[in-house]
């Protein structure tokens, strides 16, 4: 029975399941004006396993020069047409928009009156993704993150 709703997941969301892999990049964060004040490397894991009550689960490593380091793990659950994330850190969800494009929005539960949307977008051959945040706190732009991937795995 939960093996089918794996299945049914990447019937439901085929543009999500072209993530499936290991994605190494770059984020660069920057504030309203442009000025870059954050940026790091990362590994991106995206799963769908096949066992556990979870048909989608992300992986996220981050690395910064100074040696800083940060996994966090994002499983999610699906229904209506989307992934959807609650875990400790954020709740939102993911919903495809195109035959290359998805969409996150989601609320991190230690900054009250914040929201963030997320665009992301694969190439045709499934190689090269790239992604843009904007974060916003109490309806204003208070910062952008821009995201360039290459799959490795």
């Amino acid at each position: 029975m939960f093996r089918r709703k794996l299945i049914d997941l990447r019937r439901e969301m085929p543009i999500l399941a072209r993530h499936e892999g290991d994605w190494e990049g770059e984020y660069i964060h920057i504030d309203p004006s442009g000025r870059v004040f954050d940026r790091h490397e990362s590994l991106l894991s995206c799963m769908f396993p096949t066992d556990g009550n979870y048909p989608y689960y992300q992986i996220n490593r981050y690395r910064w020069s100074d040696g800083k380091k940060e996994e966090l793990h994002f499983p999610a659950t699906y229904k209506d047409g989307r992934i959807w994330l609650n875990n400790d850190r954020i709740v939102g969800s993911v919903w495809e928009i195109d035959d290359r494009s998805l969409m996150v929005t989601w609320s991190r539960r230690d900054a009250p009156h914040s929201y963030l949307y997320e665009m992301i977008q694969i190439s045709r051959d499934d190689k090269i993704r790239n992604r843009t945040w904007h974060w916003f706190q109490n309806d204003e732009l208070i910062q952008r993150t821009l995201i360039s991937e290459r799959r490795i795995k």
